[in-house]
Order: structure tokens, then sequence, then C-alpha cells
């Protein structure tokens, strides 16, 4: 316990550490800026809309979609990287004037899909027939589906990487045993049919969302040419070369009874096998969260140790549980040598853990108050409770030793299971009963045969089952195993869910947008034309203030305060720095020293020029100018 306390401790600290000297990156991508903005009303239609992400996306042509308040395509279909993450879409000439809905769906960096909508107007707001599918990026059935291969596919690579590491490094004897074989085996043929799941559910993934579209062989030759599919593909290889290792493993390997020959052979798969379950995790590091935003080229390597720390501790716990149900016996040694092999992927697990925790969060307010951020939480809390029970495992293997009196480990663990080994072979070689054969006869012969195994099955199992110890670790091995399941699970929501740090980003850029654009803009501006009853304020009330339909309200008032009318006043809007304007407003007469204009239109945020000209008389006049930022 004091080893477990100190990693814990060790863990708490270095989280801290990370998380108080968090810098800003991203991961998925989020849009961050367009032309036209959103919400925004231009005099004219533009040559193009561009959109701005957070990070470098895959788009095609289509993956930007204008339409008009009609719903009719508006641009050309033919995207174009500006550079610096902006894209453009030209737009068809002859536009009309109206409300236009800007529609993308893109693939972030990191593998995963992201879609959106905004409105702008031309000239001013209307009514839009346009109705956008409820149906969000890499949702409904197809979204379903991948996720459940996504976890497929970490719980393929688990078990297969997990338990070969168990047989070459634990319990050399497991080769030879068929739970632990058929569990290797099932475990590589998951992964391959998980993997081929992908490659064929990621056009619809990424895409239309409609199911039929997996088996369109056009998609899946476009989905090839992507990062993620020659990921997957590279993947597929190397599962090729993951059945060979797994032939010699459990076949020449397991034959060899010549001590040289087996350490060479041994020495061999473990390099081998090395090289195959690094370039498999890889295929997750290069197409997925590490292969972009901060520091990914250290980030990459840190992943696939991850990912291997994860099956090496989860994939041989899952070997020990069925050795622990299904085989007479596991040496007391095997497990201790395992329990070596957990704790230390345990220390490479927190410390990866972290920094990609450093990478997705950021800081403790993302920590606490991001979806992905919370789930962390839930996985930090999974992995420290699997740590408390793997604690008591490590107890019960303890007390295994006690079973031979005492002995030393190796030797009390060599004594039980040679007990054991005698007990099922005296059973099993009972003096058989002589039947004379014939038709009858030999069935009655295979029937007593028959019997005669499933009673020595049954010994075997009450031999097994009536040691306490090991009753008590395989107890808390399932429960290990279950913990892991869930954590599994966790793990993989974790990997389409936003990270911290973009939503985090987003709610910032949100909240910032809100203040620029925080309430009514009210501006008080003296004038003086010269003539009789000539000077005095004028006082402009702009509400909202921000951009799209504002109501304008004009006070005229004498240097004593007092309210009076004028002949005219007039007030115009200019954005010089987007060469906009001036847009003029011709406000009516309400009551005395009172105008008011209704639906001004500001097209876009920006430090405006407000021009008002009051006019006292039929020859006195002053135009007073000012600034002010809207939106």
């Amino acid at each position: 316990m004091p080893r477990l306390l100190r990693l814990l401790l060790v863990i708490v600290a270095a989280t801290g550490a990370f998380l108080a000297g968090a810098a800003p990156a991203s991961a998925h991508a989020a849009l961050t800026g367009s032309d036209p903005k959103q919400g925004a009303v231009v005099p004219k239609a533009p040559d193009q809309v561009k959109l701005t992400f957070s990070e470098k996306v895959a788009m095609s042509d289509g993956s930007v979609r204008v339409l008009d308040p009609s719903g009719k395509r508006a641009d050309t279909k033919k995207t174009t990287d500006l550079g610096s993450n902006t894209y453009g879409v030209k737009l068809r000439p002859g536009l009309p004037d109206g409300t236009f809905t800007v529609a993308y769906q893109v693939v972030s960096a990191d593998s995963h899909p992201v879609a959106g909508a905004f409105t702008f107007s031309i000239g001013a707001p209307s009514d839009t027939k346009v109705a956008l599918p409820d149906q969000e990026a890499g949702g409904g059935l197809v979204g379903v589906l991948y996720d459940i291969a996504r976890y497929f596919s970490y719980a393929g690579f688990i078990l297969v990487v997990g338990g070969a590491a168990f047989v070459l490094g634990c319990w050399p004897r497991g080769a030879g045993v068929r739970p632990v074989q058929r569990l290797v085996t099932y475990g590589w043929v998951t992964l391959t049919g998980a993997t081929l799941a992908l490659l064929l559910l990621r056009a619809p993934y990424t895409g239309s969302g409609k199911l039929a579209d997996a088996f369109d062989m056009g998609k899946l030759g476009d989905v090839l040419n992507t990062k993620t599919g020659a990921a997957l593909v590279s993947r597929l290889l190397l599962l090729a070369a993951a059945a060979l290792f797994i032939a010699v493993l459990f076949g020449a390997y397991e034959k060899r009874t010549d001590p040289k020959e087996k350490k060479d052979l041994t020495f061999g798969l473990a390099i081998g096998g090395s090289v195959v379950a690094i370039g498999i995790a890889a295929t997750w590091a290069m197409a997925e969260h590490a292969s972009t935003g901060l520091q990914a080229g250290l980030a990459m390597p840190v992943d696939v140790l991850h990912l291997l720390a994860v099956a090496a501790w989860l994939g041989g716990l899952a070997t020990l549980l069925v050795a622990l149900y299904r085989t007479p016996s596991v040496e007391e040694a095997a497990v201790r040598r395992f329990s070596r092999l957990a704790f230390t992927s345990v220390v490479v697990l927190a410390a990866t853990g972290l920094y990609q925790s450093w990478r997705q969060v950021g800081s403790w307010s993302a920590l606490t108050g991001t979806s992905y951020g919370q789930l962390l939480l839930v996985k930090v809390g999974l992995v420290v409770v699997l740590v408390g029970v793997a604690s008591i495992s490590r107890r019960w293997t303890g007390r295994i030793a006690a079973e031979a009196g005492g002995l030393a480990p190796e030797a009390a663990a060599a004594v039980v299971v040679e007990q054991r080994a005698a007990v099922v072979v005296e059973q099993r070689t009972q003096k058989p009963v002589t039947v004379p054969s014939g038709g009858a006869d030999a069935r009655r012969s295979a029937q007593l045969a028959r019997q005669r195994a499933a009673m020595a099955s049954a010994r075997e199992k009450r031999v097994r089952d009536a040691d306490p110890h090991r009753s008590g670790l395989r107890r808390s091995v399932l429960t290990e195993a279950g913990i892991a399941v869930v954590l599994l699970a966790v793990t993989t929501i974790l990997t389409t869910t936003e990270p911290g740090r973009t939503e985090e980003e987003a709610a910032k850029a949100t909240s910032a947008a809100a203040q620029q654009r925080s309430g009514p803009l009210t501006l008080k501006v003296p004038f003086d034309t010269g003539g009789q009853d000539g000077r005095g304020t004028v006082q402009l009330d702009l509400d909202p203030g921000r951009t799209g339909s504002n109501d304008l309200h004009i006070y005229v008032k004498r240097p004593n305060g007092s309210a009076f009318d004028i002949p005219e006043v007039k007030v115009s809007f200019t954005l010089e720095s987007k060469d906009v304007g001036p847009l003029p407003v011709a406000p009516d007469h309400i009551a005395t020293g009172h105008w008011s204009a209704s639906g001004v239109q500001i097209p876009m945020a920006g430090d405006w020029k407000i021009a008002v000209t009051v006019r006292t008389s039929d020859i006195d006049q002053v135009t007073v100018k000012k600034n002010a930022q809207i939106g």
C-alpha cells in the first residue's frame, strides 16, 4: 500500500503542475471566423464566402453549401484553400436580396467530422425556407455503429497485445493452454473485423450519414486517400503480420523443449511482436488527437506508449482472468511477474495520461466545466479504483504461498501445482471398465468414456476451487476486469468528445463577442449652426447596438436641456476599413425634439463613423461626425 500511496500522490502533484502551467492549443476544429460574418447584412452580394477554422481541415467540393432564401444552391460547389486555415466557396452572380444560409461539414485534422451553419443577409434580412437536418455530423445510426466498431477495435488490440505479452513475459506455459490461445485469437479477429468496419463506415460517418454509402466503392476510394483511411489500411497490413506472430507463438514456440532454442525464439518473438504492436498503436496516434495541436511530434510517441501500457495491463488482466477460471492452475510466480508488469504499466499510463490531459484540457476550469474534462475525471476515478482493486489482488497473490506451508513463493507454487497434478492424474488413470465390443456395447463404452471425462473435469474444478486464496484472487481479478470494461467505454467516448481546450476557447470567444455588443449605444453630439437658436446637443440611442436590425432614436435639446424642434436631422453610418457606406438614415419626427427610425441595418461589426447632419433654418446647417464601435 505505501507504494500505491506514493504513486497516487505523484499523480495528484503532477496533475497540478501540468494544469497550472497550461498553454493554448487546439484539437477538434472549430469555426473561428467567416466573411461575411454571422448575422451580417451586406449591401451587395460578395464574390465568395470565406470560412476560417481553428486548424487545418479536410474539405472537398460540396463541403460548404450556400443556400438562398428559397433553399436553392447559391454557390458554384467549388471550394478553395486560401491559406491560414481559411477556405472559400465562390457565389453565383445575380443573387437576390434576402437571408442566405451557409452550411458546412468538414473533417478536422484529428479525424472527427465537424458541421455547422450560420446566416447572413444581402440588402436586408428576409424569411428563409432552408431546413437543415437535425442530425449532427457523425451521429445517427452510422455514428453509433462507428463508435461500437471503435470500442471493439480498442478491445481487440488490448486482448492481442496484452495476451501475448502475458504469455511471453509472465507465463510461457500459457502458450499451450487452449483458453488462452482462444482469447488472443478472438482478440485478433475482433480487431481485424472492427478495423474493416471502420474503413467501410468512414465515408457515411464523415459525409451523408447514410448506411448504404458504406458499400459505395467510389466513396471508399476517396476514404483511402485520406489520413484516416491510410492509417486503417496500414493497421490491416500489420494485422497480417500479427497473425503470423500468433501462429508461431501458439505453434512452434509451444512445442519447443530445448531451453536454448526456446530462449532464442522467445527473444525473436519479443522483438518482432513489439515492432508489430508499436506499429498497430501508431495507426491510432497518426490519425487522431495526438496527430494535431500542440507538440504533435512528441504527442504521437507518447500516445503509442499510452496505448501499449493500457494493453499490457488490461490485456494481461483479461488473460489472467481466463487462466484463473479455465485452467487447473496458474503458477504463483506468473501472477507475481504480471503484478510487476501491471505496476510498471500503471506508472507509464499515469505519466502519459497526464501529458495527454494537459494537451486536451489545459486548465482547471476546463477540467471541471467541460464535458471532456468531466469524462476525464470519471476516467481518472476508475483508474484509481482499478489500482486499488489491483492492490487487493497483489495481497491474494502473496497468500497463495501459505498453501505449501510457508515455503518461498516459487517453491510453494511448485508444490501446490504438483499436488493438484497428482490428484488429477490419479483420477484420470483409474483402471477402466472393460466392455465387450459390439454395436450397443460400443455405444455404452463411448458413453462411459464421456462420463469419465465429465467426472474428471468436475474433479479438476473442485480441486481448483477448493483453494480459498485462489478463489479470492479470482474474485478480485474479475472485479478488475469489470471496471476495465467500463473504463474502456469511457475512453472510447473521450476520443469522440470535443476536447476541453477547444470547448473553453469557443466559449471565451462567444463571451468576448457578446461583450463587444453588450448593450445599446448612446452618443451625445454637440452642434452649432451659427444661426439663431442654432446651438444644442443631439443624442443618438441605437438599440440593441449590434450587427443586424436596430432601432434608432434621436433627441435634440437646447444647451439648457429642454427639447426643441428643428427643420431637419439626418444620420449616416460609414465603415471605412471595409469600404462600406455611407448608409443613410432618414428618421421620422415623433414628438417635440424626438425622431425615430426602425430597422436600421448595421451589416458588420467595426469602428463606424456616424455623421449627424443638423439643419436649424433654411440656410443654417452643420454635419458633425463621431466614431463608435458597433457589434
